[in-house]
C-alpha cells in the first residue's frame, strides 16, 4: 500500500436500504423472463482499403470464396486475391425476452483479424445462432463506427477510439422465438438481484398484505413464489400489479471496500468499531549532500581536493493517538480519521490493522 500516488481519498457512505422503499421490478425479476446471447461470423465489405491483409488472414479469403460458390462463381485454384476492402468479423447481439419473429435488434460487429478500420463497411447477411446451434436472427446492414484511424507515409499514425468495431442499430431481424413457460400456468417466481433473507421475507409480506395471506412465500434468500392466475392475459395484469408494489429491502452487510489502485474507500453505514486506541505516524529520513574544498598548506606539499559532506536527519510526525469508544459508528470513524489527517495509503493501513485486531466489525473487501 505504501507509495500510493493518490492525494485525495473518497470516504463515502453506503446508503442504508432501510431508509427508503423500492418497487419489486427494481430489485427482482420474474424467473424465466430473460434475454439470450447470439453470435455469428460474417464478412464486412465496402471498406476503403482498410480491410484484412489476406496474406496474414487466410480464413478471410476462404470465407469469401465459399460465399462466391453459393452464387455459382468459382475462383481458380492458386489465384492470389488481395481483398483490402473485405474484413472477417464476429457479430454479437442480445435477444430480448418474448422477442417475436419480424422484430429487429441491435448488433455489434467486431474485426477478428488485422483490419485497420470498419468505417464505411457493410455487413453481408449473417445468421446469428444461440448456444443450442439454432438460428434465431439474421443480421445485415451498414455499420456505424465511432472510431477513426489515420496514418502518414512517414509512419506517423493517430487513432481515436476503436475503429475496428461498430454497431448496426436494428441490424438483425428475429427469425425464431425462444420458448418459455410463462403461459404454462405455473406459479410465478421472483428472483432477487441480490440474495438477502430479510428482503425476500419483506417482499413476501408486502405481497400478502395486498392480496391476502399465503399468496406469496419465500423459498430461499433469492426466490419468492407467488400463486398466480392460469389465464395468460390475467397473468400479465397480475404481474403488472405485483411489480409496482413497494418493498423495504433489508440493510446491507457491513462492509469496507478499498480500491488500492485509486485510493477510494467506501465505508458502509452499519460498520462498527470495538473499543480500541490507534496511533499513527510516519518516519521521514532525509539525506543532504554537499561538497567542500580542502586546501592544505602549500609548504607541506599537499594538493587541493574536494571533500563530500553528508547531513542525515530523521523526523517523525507526532500525530496524537485517537480512541474509538464502544460501538463507534461511521460518523465517529470519519471524524477521528479527519482529525489525524491520514493520507489514503495511511487510512488503508489503519483499516487493515483494525480488521486484524478484530476491532473492525465489518467485511474488508479489496478490489
Amino acid at each position: 500500500m505504501q507509495g500510493l500516488g493518490v492525494s485525495v481519498v473518497a470516504l463515502m457512505v453506503l446508503c442504508s436500504a432501510s431508509s427508503y422503499a423500492e418497487r419489486i421490478k427494481d430489485i427482482a425479476s420474474v424467473a424465466g423472463v430473460r434475454a439470450n446471447q447470439l453470435v455469428g461470423y460474417g464478412l464486412v465489405v465496402g471498406l476503403d482499403g482498410t480491410g484484412d491483409q489476406t496474406t496474414q488472414s487466410p480464413f478471410t479469403t476462404q470465407s469469401f470464396n465459399s460465399m462466391l460458390k453459393q452464387f455459382g462463381i468459382t475462383v481458380p485454384e492458386g489465384a492470389r486475391m488481395q481483398m483490402k476492402n473485405v474484413a472477417a468479423v464476429m457479430i454479437q447481439a442480445e435477444l430480448p425476452a418474448f422477442a417475436k419473429p419480424g422484430q429487429t435488434i441491435d448488433v455489434t460487429v467486431s474485426s477478428i483479424s488485422n483490419a485497420k478500420s470498419l468505417r464505411g463497411g457493410s455487413l453481408l447477411m449473417t445468421p446469428l445462432k444461440g448456444l443450442d446451434g439454432k438460428v434465431y436472427a439474421i443480421a445485415q446492414g451498414n455499420l456505424v463506427v465511432g472510431g477513426l484511424s489515420a496514418s502518414g507515409n512517414d509512419g506517423s499514425k493517430i487513432t481515436v477510439n476503436i475503429p475496428s468495431a461498430g454497431r448496426i442499430p436494428s441490424g438483425a431481424i428475429v427469425e425464431r422465438m425462444v420458448e418459455n413457460n410463462f403461459a404454462g400456468g405455473q406459479p410465478i417466481v421472483f428472483n432477487l438481484h441480490r440474495a438477502d433473507f430479510t428482503t425476500a421475507n419483506e417482499l413476501a409480506k408486502s405481497i400478502n398484505a395486498m392480496l391476502g395471506p399465503d399468496v406469496a412465500r419465500p423459498l430461499d434468500a433469492v426466490s419468492i413464489m407467488v400463486n398466480s392466475p392460469v389465464n395468460p392475459a390475467q397473468r400479465v395484469d397480475f404481474i403488472s400489479m405485483l411489480e409496482n408494489i413497494e418493498v423495504t429491502p433489508g440493510e446491507e452487510v457491513a462492509k469496507v471496500i478499498i480500491n488500492s489502485r485509486t485510493g477510494t474507500i467506501v465505508v458502509g453505514k452499519n460498520v462498527r468499531v470495538s473499543p480500541v486506541a490507534v496511533t499513527h505516524g510516519s518516519l521521514t529520513v532525509s539525506v543532504a549532500e554537499s561538497l567542500s574544498v580542502s586546501q592544505p598548506n602549500a609548504l607541506a606539499g599537499g594538493t587541493t581536493v574536494v571533500v563530500p559532506s553528508s547531513n542525515v536527519q530523521a523526523d517523525e510526525e507526532t500525530n496524537p493517538m485517537f480512541k474509538f469508544a464502544p460501538g463507534a459508528n461511521l460518523d465517529d470513524i470519519v471524524r477521528s480519521v479527519n482529525n489525524v489527517g491520514a493520507s489514503p495509503s495511511d487510512l488503508m493501513a489503519i483499516l487493515e490493522a483494525l480488521k486484524q485486531s478484530g476491532a473492525l466489525k465489518a467485511e474488508l473487501v479489496v478490489i
